[in-house]
């Protein structure tokens, strides 16, 4: 029998992992950014004051990047209201976390830290092996020069070789580095082909101090470009005719693909229709994985409204997920129905425009009888409003009792109003959604936001989570992880199972992995 705490925790657990997914304290289309701030900061605080093994645990579910360095940085500042056996718990979450997050994000976070004050034994650790973990020091030191000293200085470290030199004293080395990156960015101050040798956005800022032609500059940088920043600059490279930069589309991942097409003038789409289609079904069957065919018949409500123009800061997002989401699913699919909102039957020529009929278009897709829907939607029916939640209510009362048709609800846009993304109706899953290449795991955590499955199911499947994400980075220890596990479930009471039932699965990874020196430090030195 589950308790009413352990319903609560549940239900607590499920809003806070949808705006991590989903918000990014950014403006949205109905909300401004302030709202959304300190909408995110209440839910932040709330859950790490009372769930904090659940809080750490969420580092290993489909959360943005802005949200789990703001738990990293969460759990590091509150580390001495956390027991032993919690920071131990801790320490490999947050250092797989730091693993996966882009650098430049990981040095911001280490500035915040810095600036907060919090410099225990753990925080220094934790950074210091991040930093010895990184595949390349001397790109770092110069294309994250600023980021890299503030976090030598933070975490005491000594830097042997140049590395210190080049950081703190680099115009005392007259003779030069025999580092060829520290070298070349001292001889791009006075010299033009040395800048060719730098990583481009540090080659950028030294072109612009020479005056370098663009058109040249592009021509020259292309080899060293990565692959994001080709896409930022391929139609700016076509403007000054220059081919080098170019790449290949099908390699970027979906969503960032689908934003990049949905930027393009419709004309340049249909010019490119070939090109693109099969860039954006190569990214869909790549996110698809084995599950490629295997969803039988799939109908999908598909929002390209006004609304999903979405903000300045966020331009076209909620409509870019919409348009990964449907190529996912066509590739996800054994047979596929597509229904856009505006009702067009081309989806590489969508665009942000019109109401929101949903529950029309509900109503079309369950005519096919579908074996799953999938509603893409920020949720605002006002075509007429409230309709989709009564089609949808009287459907599975009425008319599918059974369940035989599986309805989700994917929501790309938080609502800091009501601290959750929108709702169609209490029949149906909702789950919030930022990337399309999450789609598959999104409609299996869906469920226990139905309100059918026991809080138990949920953790278990936190649990599950967690394992397979530290195990991930650390395949030795999977055996253990499993046993270990399974031994503590087996004795430990049903009301504790429920609440630490994650905390079972990776309290028990071995201390050696993850972070040697965080884990070392994790018992001792949680003071400010």
């Amino acid at each position: 029998m589950e308790s009413y705490a352990d319903l609560v925790a549940a239900e607590d657990l499920l809003l806070f992992v949808n705006a991590a997914i989903t918000s990014t304290g950014q403006r949205e289309f109905r909300s401004r950014a302030e709202e959304q701030r300190m909408s995110l900061d209440f839910l932040h605080a709330y859950v790490l004051g009372n769930y904090r093994e659940l809080y750490a645990a969420t580092l290993a579910l489909d959360i943005n990047h802005h949200n789990a360095a703001r738990i990293v940085r969460g759990l590091l500042e509150t580390a001495s209201e956390a027991t032993p056996a919690q920071r131990r718990a801790e320490g490999p979450l947050i250092a797989r976390r730091l693993a996966l997050l882009p650098p430049q994000r990981v040095y911001r976070l280490f500035r915040e830290l810095r600036r907060a004050g919090v410099n225990n034994r753990r925080t220094r650790a934790i950074m210091r092996d991040w930093l010895a973990a990184r595949p390349d020091p001397a790109l770092d030191a110069v294309k994250y020069r600023s980021g890299v000293k503030a976090a030598a200085r933070h975490a005491h470290l000594r830097l042997d070789g140049e590395l210190g030199h080049f950081l703190f004293e680099p115009h005392t080395r007259r003779a030069g580095f025999t580092t060829p990156l520290f070298d070349a960015w001292r001889r791009a101050h006075y010299s033009h082909s040395a800048l060719y040798e730098l990583p481009y956005t540090v080659a950028e800022g030294f072109a612009a101090a020479h005056g370098i032609d663009r058109a040249a500059f592009l021509e020259r940088i292309a080899p060293r470009l990565t692959r994001l920043e080709r896409l930022r600059l391929r139609e700016s490279a076509q403007d000054h005719r220059v081919d080098a930069v170019a790449g290949d589309l099908a390699a970027l991942p979906l969503t960032r693909l689908a934003s990049y097409v949905l930027a393009l003038p419709l004309d340049d789409r249909a010019r490119r229709r070939e090109e693109l289609t099969a860039a954006l079904r190569t990214a869909a069957l790549r996110a698809a994985g084995p599950r490629a065919g295997s969803w039988g018949r799939v109908a999908a409500v598909l929002d390209d409204s006004f609304s999903t123009l979405g903000s300045g800061q966020k331009r076209r997002r909620p409509l870019a997920v919409a348009l990964g989401c449907h190529f996912l699913l066509e590739a996800l699919a054994g047979e596929w129905i597509p229904l856009w909102l505006s009702g067009r039957a081309d989806a590489l020529l969508t665009y942000p425009y019109g109401p929101t009929p949903l529950g029309a278009r509900v109503l079309d897709a369950l005519e096919h009888r579908p074996d799953r829907l999938v509603i893409v939607s920020d949720g605002f029916d006002n075509a007429p409003p409230g309709l989709d939640g009564e089609v949808l209510r009287v459907w599975r009362a009425r008319l599918d009792p059974e369940g035989r048709t599986s309805v989700v609800h994917l929501n790309p846009v938080y609502e800091a109003e009501d601290f959750d993304v929108r709702r169609l109706a209490r029949e149906v899953p909702t789950v919030g959604v930022r990337d399309a290449e999450d789609l598959p795991a999104l409609v299996e955590l869906a469920q226990f936001t139905e309100g059918r499955t026991r809080a138990a199911d949920l953790w278990a499947h936190m649990d599950a989570r967690v394992r397979g994400f530290l195990l991930a980075s650390e395949p030795k220890g999977r055996a253990a992880v499993e046993r270990e596990s399974a031994r503590r479930l087996r004795g430990t009471s049903s009301r504790g199972c429920h609440r630490y039932a994650a905390t079972a699965a990776w309290s028990t990874v071995d201390r050696g992995s993850g972070a040697p020196e965080a884990n070392r430090a994790l018992e001792g030195g949680a003071e400010r």
